[in-house]
């Protein structure tokens, strides 16, 4: 029970990571711009990590 409610958890951790990361695209083009970037890439990396090691 608890293993299919942190697969869940997980998995909603991942596609709220990627929509974070669509609607921050504007930003992040800008920030880039300015010679800024934003470790949207990083986050969603390491969570897709563990969603990934969590269907083992």
């Amino acid at each position: 029970m608890i293993s299919r409610a942190y697969h869940a958890t997980l998995f909603a951790l991942y596609q709220l990571c990627i929509m974070i990361g669509i609607v921050a695209m504007p930003l992040a083009i800008a920030a880039r711009q300015a010679g800024i970037t934003l470790p949207v890439h990083r986050v969603l990396e390491n969570v897709e990590g563990a969603y990934e090691a969590a269907q083992h």
